[in-house]
Parts: C-alpha cells; sequence; structure tokens
C-alpha cells in the first residue's frame, strides 16, 4: 500500500485540533496541494483518495453552509472551499463504499454550492459598492465554475442540478450578470447531457422555458437576448419533441423573436431559430392536414356503409311503415267510435235524469195537493232531512271508498307481515319442540374442607362486624316510633286519595259546563228547556253544596295537627260518605245522578 502524502496528514491533523471557525481556512491548504505541479495523474488521484479517506472533503462540503462574512478572508474562502470541493470529487474513485459517494456525498455537494450560489447572488444585488460588487460577483463565477466542473465529471449530477430548487430560483432573477452566468450553467448542462430535459419531470421542463421566454419578453437587453436565443436554439435542435412543445405551448414566441430581437447583433442564431419554429409550424400544419383528409375518407366510407345498408333494409321498412300506418288508422277509428258511444251515453244519462226530475217533481206537486196546509212544513222537513240522510250516506260511502284504496298498499304490507310472524311464530315452535330437554342437574354439594373454610369465613367476618347490642325497652321504642310514622303515612296516604277524588269530580263537573257552554245556541234562540239545563233542580240540592264548599274550605284551613286522625274531626264537618253522596249529584257527563 502506498504512503500518504505527509501534507494532507497535516492538513488534516490541523482540522481536527481547531476550532470550527478556523477550520475553512485550514483546509485552503487543499488547494496548494491539488495545483502542485510536481503531480501526476495517478499521484494527484492518490492525494484525492487520501483527502477523501481523511474526511478532508466532507469538511468542505460541510463549512460551505457557514456565515462567511465572520470567516477570515471573508466569502472569497467559500467560493476557493467550493472550486477544491469539486476538484476533490471529478477523477476520485472511491474504492470503499462507492454507492453512498454517488448517491448521498455528490447530491448533496450540488445542494450546498447551489445554496453557497444564492447566498452570493443575494449579497452581489444588495452590495452598494462596485469594488464589493466586483468581488461577489468573481465569487459567484467561481462558485457556478465548480458546480459546472463538478456536473461535468459526473453526468448523472445534472438532472438533479435542474431538479434543484436553488437552481430554479437562481435562475429567476432580474439581474443581468448573474442571470448570464445562469443561463451559462444551463448551456453546459445541455452540452454535458443533451437529453436531460427529456429526463426531468414536466414541472421542471416548463419552468425552465417559461422563465427563458419570460427573460426575451421583459427585457430589451441584447446580452440577455443572446444567451436565451442560444439556449432556445440549443434545447430546438437537440430534440424535436421540445422543439414541438415550443410551437404549441408559446404559439407567440416566433412573433416576438422576429419583432423584438432582429438586428441586436445575434441574427445568425435567431435567424435558426425561427427556421426551425416555422418548419416545425408548416409540417404540424401538414400533419393536421393529412389527418383531416384520413378523416373525411373514414367519414366517406362510413357513410356510404350506412346508406347501403339503409337501402338493403328498403322493403322491410315499407313493410313495417304500412303495418304502423294501418294500426294506427284502426286505432284513431276505435277511438272516434269509442267517443260517439260515450257522447250518446252521456246524451242518454242527461234525459233520464231530466225525466227522472220531471217525475220528481210532477209527485211532489202532488203530494202537495194531498196534504192539509198544516202539514207542508212537516213534510217538508221530512224530505229535507232524507235527501241530508241520502247525500251523507253516498259522501261516506265514496269517503271510505277512496280511504280503502288509499290504506291498501298498507293493509297488503301488515297482511304480508302477519303472515311473515305467523310463519316465523310456527317455525320457532318446530324448533323449540325439536331440541331436546337438558337433563336436570342436581346442584354440587359442599365438601367437608369447602365447609369449614366457609365457616372460618364468616366467623371472621363476625368477629370483624360485631353486631350492636340494644336492650328491650330501645327496642320497644323504637317499633313505637315505626308504628306512629307509619299510621301517620298511611292517613296521609287516605287523605290524598280523597283529595285525588274531589279534584277528579270538580274536572268532570268543569268539563261538563265547558261541553255545555260550547254547545249552548245563541241568547236570541234560548228556551226555557235549555235554561233548565243550566239551573239546578232541586233547591236543597245547591244548599248542601254551598255548605259542602264551606267545610271544605274551613278544613283547608286547619293546622297540621288537626288533620291527623278522625278523633280531631269536628262536628260541623261533613263525613267523607256524605260529601262524596253530595258531590255524586253534581253534573257528570251532561246527565243528573241522584
Amino acid at each position: 500500500m502506498a504512503a500518504v502524502d505527509p501534507r494532507v496528514l497535516a492538513v488534516a491533523a490541523r482540522v481536527a485540533e481547531s476550532r470550527e471557525r478556523d477550520v475553512p481556512a485550514l483546509l485552503l491548504a487543499l488547494k496548494e496541494i491539488l495545483n502542485c505541479p510536481s503531480l501526476g495523474r495517478k499521484e494527484s488521484e492518490k492525494v484525492k483518495q487520501d483527502i477523501y479517506y481523511y474526511d478532508l472533503t466532507r469538511y468542505c462540503l460541510l463549512v460551505l453552509r457557514q456565515d462567511y462574512s465572520r470567516v477570515r478572508g471573508g466569502w472569497a474562502t467559500a467560493a476557493q472551499l467550493a472550486e477544491i470541493l469539486s476538484h476533490c470529487c471529478v477523477g476520485l474513485e472511491v474504492k470503499e463504499d462507492p454507492e453512498e459517494f454517488y448517491t448521498e456525498f455528490l447530491p448533496s455537494a450540488i445542494d450546498n454550492l447551489l445554496f453557497l450560489g444564492r447566498r452570493l447572488q443575494a449579497r452581489f444585488i444588495r452590495a452598494v459598492k462596485d469594488e464589493e460588487k466586483q468581488d461577489f460577483l468573481h465569487c459567484f463565477q467561481t462558485v457556478t465554475d465548480a458546480i459546472c466542473w463538478l456536473f461535468g465529471g459526473h453526468i448523472q449530477l445534472t438532472k438533479h442540478v435542474l431538479q434543484n430548487d436553488h437552481f430554479l430560483q437562481l435562475l429567476v432573477t432580474d439581474n443581468v450578470e448573474t442571470a448570464v452566468i445562469m443561463m451559462s450553467v444551463l448551456q453546459s448542462i445541455l452540452g454535458v447531457n443533451s437529453s436531460v430535459l427529456l429526463q426531468v419531470d414536466e414541472e421542471t421542463l416548463h419552468s425552465v422555458l417559461d422563465e427563458l421566454v419570460y427573460k426575451l419578453s421583459s427585457t430589451t437587453n441584447p446580452v440577455i437576448g443572446n444567451a436565451a436565443t442560444k439556449l432556445l436554439l440549443l434545447i430546438a435542435k437537440f430534440c424535436k419533441q421540445l422543439l414541438k412543445l415550443l410551437t404549441t405551448r408559446y404559439k407567440g414566441l416566433k412573433v416576438l423573436l422576429s419583432k423584438q430581437w432582429t438586428g441586436k447583433g445575434f441574427d445568425r442564431d435567431l435567424s435558426q431559430l425561427l427556421d426551425l419554429l416555422y418548419l416545425e409550424q408548416s409540417s404540424g400544419k401538414r400533419e393536421m392536414q393529412r389527418q383531416r383528409q384520413a378523416a373525411c375518407i373514414i367519414q366517406a366510407a362510413w357513410r356510404g356503409f350506412q346508406t347501403r345498408k339503409r337501402l338493403k333494409k328498403l322493403p322491410q321498412a315499407v313493410t313495417i311503415l304500412q303495418r304502423s300506418f294501418r294500426a294506427k288508422r284502426e286505432q284513431e277509428r276505435h277511438h272516434l267510435e269509442k267517443q260517439k258511444e260515450d257522447e250518446a251515453l252521456k246524451l242518454q244519462m242527461q234525459l233520464q235524469r231530466q225525466r227522472a226530475m220531471r217525475l220528481f217533481h210532477e209527485r211532489q206537486l202532488a203530494l202537495l195537493e194531498i196534504i192539509h196546509a198544516s202539514q207542508v212544513n212537516k213534510h217538508m222537513q221530512e224530505m229535507e232531512v232524507k235527501s241530508a240522510l241520502t247525500i251523507q250516506r253516498f259522501w261516506r260511502g265514496y269517503r271510505a271508498r277512496r280511504s280503502f284504496h288509499q290504506q291498501r298498499q298498507s293493509l297488503k304490507e301488515y297482511k304480508a307481515a302477519v303472515i311473515i310472524q305467523r310463519a316465523a311464530c310456527k317455525f320457532l315452535e318446530k324448533q323449540r319442540s325439536k331440541r331436546p330437554l337438558s337433563p336436570w342437574k342436581d346442584p354440587k354439594g359442599l365438601t367437608d374442607e369447602q365447609r369449614l373454610a366457609l365457616q372460618q369465613k364468616v366467623d371472621d367476618y363476625i368477629k370483624l362486624h360485631p353486631a350492636s347490642q340494644m336492650s328491650e325497652e330501645m327496642s320497644k321504642e323504637l317499633h313505637m316510633q315505626a308504628q306512629e310514622k307509619l299510621a301517620q303515612f298511611m292517613l296521609r296516604s287516605k287523605l290524598d286519595q280523597r283529595a285525588a277524588q274531589r279534584r277528579e269530580t270538580l274536572l268532570a263537573q268543569v268539563n261538563t259546563d265547558v261541553e255545555l257552554l260550547m254547545n249552548a245556541p245563541r241568547l236570541a234562540e234560548t228556551t226555557e228547556k235549555d235554561l233548565a239545563v243550566f239551573m239546578s233542580r232541586s233547591v236543597p240540592v245547591a244548599t248542601k253544596a254551598k255548605q259542602s264548599h264551606n267545610a271544605m274550605l274551613k278544613y283547608a284551613r286547619w293546622p297540621w295537627w288537626k288533620k291527623l286522625g278522625d278523633e280531631f274531626v269536628e262536628d260541623d264537618v261533613i263525613p267523607d260518605d256524605a260529601l262524596n253522596a253530595e258531590l255524586g249529584s253534581l253534573f257528570i257527563g251532561g246527565r243528573k245522578s241522584y
């Protein structure tokens, strides 16, 4: 195994022992080692392998995200580290775990370089002094050159560069200097891998093309126009599919190029791009015309086939038409005959109705001649009642038939449910009858050991919870208190029951009075019979009711201790049996009860 370069070992040792902010300045020593003129190709590869083996390349990758405004050397140090990182990765053959190097390390290096480019671009745009702007622009150019050198040595990174968000944000800028540099980077990508635009996703491709076309339409700077035109020409030359996309997606591109950018110093590239666009448009028109002619031929053949098919079916169609015409004419004839029959039947029914009405009136006149004058009104009332009953009977029959027709479906459903339930009940009954009865099993008794253990638990519980001892006098006193409370409860329940009966009686009386008042005639039509309904026929009954009412009011005003039992009832209080008899003599349900 070849010896390790002592200079690499020294740099690795200093980096490992120094502070974090001093690492970028120490890593600059790698530039001198890589640019040593005495190194051959093999020696250079060996030095790069040693740098990668001692993780100095990873240090370069990590320090690119630091803020170099506080680092010795400033942003120029960052640009030199980006250049060192790209030179260390190109031409390096990784022998241990190469998959990690190609799938993780190189994409991370591209991400950090593009992020560093964004920071340099932002500081260049914000810088005020010309000297600072030139320094930042030089650093930005160095970083973009490092990116180009890196994906030039590893072609698979071109797709990753285009799909990176930092690259699209670098490209979308209004600054002329950085925009020209980024378009040169895009041109380098296309030079390294011409088919990379077909490998990226559609959104990224449209974003790049939209930005190029936008730069052509939004600025008059010939430098921007020249770079964008060269890029579009390169894209159109590399792939015919992208040329077709340019003509279909950007239909006003040809007019924009010919009117705005003619005579700006790059007419040669511009004329080539316009020729390609016009040629693609004409070929597209020819293709469209060819497709249209093919469609016309297909349509003509289809129409001819349909016409020949209809001509073959023409005799059968004539027969069908004649049959349908005869059927329609026969149907119309039947309809006319039925209409005439209906009109004749209607006229006949009308004549019969008129004849019946005439006979009815003649019969009425004959009856009026026979009946005495004093009985005419009574006869007319009887006829009106009969007529009303007849009308009511027919109306009830009609309403019942209509309700029956409306409820027929629900009746069917009800009958079907009954049948299903009956069948289900029979089935379940059969299943229960078929099910064998389980034999009786005697409960298992306790063994001697279980009985002893249970007795021991009972004894322990009695010891832990002894029963309270009570004397005979205390037991008797407690019994007497319970008896008194029970008597009070029974008395209160009896009184509540009587009060509930009285409330129901009064409610019945109120309902009766309300019903009588609702059905009462007007005052102009009132007779003595109507007045007798609202008046009591017995004066003693009314007097007794008044006395009962007064007794009830007096009883309600008693103190609570007078309502405990019958022994406290005074002589002038009416007994419950008499009170119930008196309340029963009131109007209940519209009738008088005695």
